[in-house]
């Protein structure tokens, strides 16, 4: 799969202006909207392939013919014993190459936290609350459910997860022209609660410790960068050194996703002079589409893949846990989103985007109620070693997946008119210089080339004007003589 290396986000144009009262969920600029362009596209596609992915996994596992053959594969043991990676297929592609998913996540919250939206902690207010409550709230919706219902209090963290490829997917699915403050919005979301889901694997689902290996581990860590920092280059030389810090990890009791995330926050994103690109820029580049297009697409189809029927449908509606996790991820996270999000307008100076209303918030809100790959992950861990209990958790991610991903499509449908031109307007350029001509009001050389523009446009029609004028003068005079010519005695 291509991806597009992201353009260069030194603008010429100056910031625009800023008052007291800030927009909330405003223009982006145009060095933050190429980036989230460029990242989405890949993100996109990557959705398309892990929706793929996922219904493969429920046909293969749910034809009586073919569901042996798909417990064989997911079990198939595999890897060297002697380093205690003797694994399932299943287990390394929920431990392996879900790695490499949060690796990306790490560059991508570190490109955040100095280059984007969370640099500034004006704006990054907005995201981290609404994420944070996005969080709590599916937690808190569980755990009440749970309570009433004499459930296990152990699936807390399940719906607290928003899968933002799955959630683009549907966006491409349903043809919405999302603005690009929303979908940053839903991206810088996603990438602060790939944060807090990896302290809560890592904070809750460690239940033992093995320190050499984790001292093994984190002296890796260290070598990585310090490799970094003297500007080591070669793929030679990371790759090796990444998959020995992952084993050591794995083997320490720690999940081994956090090596991914680890090392994605040691790279740099930030060019230097002469750099078009930062290294964590370039590596993003060369590493999103493995991770989008091959690594979370494997890991849904092998975690994915559980019995759907009736009778497992009607269960899923009638246990503590699995209602629990429905609930939280419709429910909870949509209130949760929203309400963080007006809370921060409500008690801060921000005021929301003239191009939106509060129901585009809230669709959004629906729409991060999609937890597919880090819930299944987190179903995994919260319930192991009970396999049914794991399976019927599986169930409830994606029947609550697939309900928050219907109503944030009927929510974005009934918008998508609005969308498209605010869509419209961000992508005009008249003036064909490249950049977008909202991005250059301000600028008194944008004008001068667009009255240049006019003037010619203005002379062009001049002279059609004079022709067909011309035209329409000859032709009376035809008409007018051919009168006369009748008009003679015979």
């Amino acid at each position: 799969m291509r991806s597009v290396l992201p353009t260069d986000r030194r603008s010429p144009l100056p910031a625009p202006s800023t008052t007291d009262t800030r927009k909330a969920l405003g223009r982006l600029s145009l060095t933050e909207r190429n980036f989230v362009t460029d990242a989405l596209r890949t993100e996109t596609v990557g959705g398309v392939l892990l929706l793929l992915a996922a219904i493969a996994s429920l046909v293969w596992a749910n034809i009586p013919s073919l569901h042996d053959s798909y417990e064989t594969v997911s079990h198939f043991h595999i890897g060297p014993a002697s380093l205690g990676l003797d694994l399932s297929i299943e287990h390394w592609a929920a431990d392996g190459l879900l790695a490499i998913f949060f690796f990306v996540a790490g560059i991508e919250l570190k490109r955040e936290l100095v280059a984007g939206d969370l640099r500034d902690p004006k704006a990054a207010v907005l995201p981290v609350v609404a994420a944070l409550c996005g969080m709590a709230v599916p937690a808190l919706v569980y755990l009440l459910t749970n309570v009433a219902g004499g459930g296990s209090m152990d699936g807390w963290a399940v719906p607290t997860a928003t899968d933002i490829a799955f959630a683009l997917a549907v966006l491409a699915v349903i043809g919405t022209s999302l603005p690009s403050a929303l979908r940053a919005f839903l991206l810088t979301l996603a990438v602060v609660d790939d944060l807090f889901a990896i302290l809560i694997i890592a904070v809750f689902f460690t239940e033992s410790l093995d320190f050499a290996a984790l001292g093994g581990a984190v002296i890796g860590l260290a070598i990585f960068w310090l490799l970094l920092r003297k500007g080591v280059r070669g793929w030679y030389v990371y790759v090796p050194l990444a998959l020995v810090i992952w084993a050591l990890m794995y083997n320490s009791g720690v999940h081994a996703t956090i090596a991914g995330v680890a090392m994605g926050l040691m790279l740099r994103c930030t060019p230097r002079k002469g750099e078009a690109h930062s290294p964590g820029e370039h590596i993003e580049h060369l590493v999103r589409p493995i991770s989008a297009g091959l690594a979370v697409p494997l890991f849904a189809l092998f975690s994915a893949g559980v019995s759907v029927s009736g009778g497992a449908v009607r269960d899923v509606f009638g246990q503590p846990e699995t209602l629990g996790v429905v609930l939280g991820l419709v429910v909870g996270k949509t209130i949760g989103i929203f309400g963080g999000t007006w809370l921060t307008a409500r008690f801060t100076r921000a005021t929301l985007s003239d191009d939106l209303d509060w129901a585009d918030v809230f669709a959004v809100a629906s729409l991060a109620g999609i937890g597919f790959t880090v819930s299944l992950l987190i179903g995994e861990l919260a319930f192991e070693g009970d396999t049914v209990m794991t399976d019927e958790v599986k169930a409830a991610v994606l029947i609550g997946s697939l309900i928050s991903a219907l109503l944030a499509s009927v929510l974005l449908k009934m918008r998508n008119a609005h969308y498209r031109r605010v869509c419209d307007a961000e992508e005009r350029d008249e003036d064909h210089d490249g950049i977008p001509d909202i991005y250059e009001e301000d600028n008194p050389a944008y004008h001068l080339r667009m009255a240049e523009i006019y003037e010619k446009k203005a002379a062009e029609h001049r002279k059609i004007a004079q022709v067909k004028d011309e035209e329409r003068r000859a032709l009376a005079e035809v008409s007018a003589g051919a009168g006369e010519e009748r008009d003679r005695p015979a």
